[in-house]
């Protein structure tokens, strides 16, 4: 099995540590952003598993899987969660969950309906290297993951350097500082692989996502870390 085969495996294996503490926070404290960073990364751990299944075998749901969760809507909806925690007004926040839902289902349909070319596939290669030979060149769905992907990197890259430079300016848990500096290099991370995959270099695209588990699972950590004194500043932490 190659390197390529077996980082999807690693990514995996990060995810569902990091799903297992992000739904055990939530169901001590509550909180519609932890629920939704528990959904997002679901999201994505079931694009990581769906790429280390392809690594080996063929299958059209896997791969449609692959697809919606790991390439289109995971960071949108992590991103939504850093909404949840950031913005005040809950009537803004509602109606952009309730845009995102729509617009999920709307591209969880697009993927349903679009027709896949099985004889392209081959183990051989990365799934995120034949997956344009393997859907239409013109797929609809294929035109929404930009729309997704922006959102999400927007909120949740953005929400994470601004609570760090709120941490940061009143000087309090520096832990919490550099757990948001290192969710927002998470974030990057597979945004710029996601980008090169797009631009043909999907080599890049495994590495990229186990970087990013790793960078924000560690940062999640930080930023969770209970604290010295009580009192504390709306942050990733929460």
């Amino acid at each position: 099995m190659s390197v390529q085969q077996i980082l999807p495996f690693l990514s995996t294996v990060v995810m569902a540590a990091f799903v297992v503490a992000v739904f055990r926070r939530y169901a001590e404290r509550r909180g519609t952003h932890l629920l939704l960073w528990g959904i997002g990364l679901t999201m994505f751990g079931l694009g990581s598993f769906a790429e280390a299944y392809l690594a080996v075998g063929w299958n059209p749901w896997i791969f449609r899987a692959w697809y919606l969760f790991g390439a289109a809507l995971n960071a949108a909806w992590l991103g939504q969660g850093t909404v949840y925690l950031l913005v005040r007004r809950r009537e803004i926040a509602h109606g952009l969950l309730a845009v995102l839902i729509l617009g999920s289902l709307f591209a969880g349909y697009l993927m349903l309906t679009t027709p896949l070319d099985s004889s392209a596939y081959t183990p051989a290669r990365p799934i995120s290297e034949q997956y344009r030979e393997i859907m239409p060149p013109r797929a609809p769905v294929r035109l929404t993951t930009p729309f997704f992907n922006i959102y999400g990197l927007i909120t949740l890259v953005g929400g994470a350097l601004y609570s760090a430079y709120l941490l940061w300016r009143r000087q309090m848990f520096p832990q919490r500082v550099i757990g948001n500096i290192l969710i927002a290099a998470g974030a990057l991370s597979v945004a710029a692989a996601s980008t090169l995959t797009r631009l043909g270099a999907g080599q890049y695209l495994y590495l990229g996502e186990l970087l990013a588990a790793t960078l924000m699972f560690a940062g999640f950590l930080l930023a969770t870390q209970r604290p010295a004194v009580s009192t504390a500043p709306q942050g990733a932490g929460r």
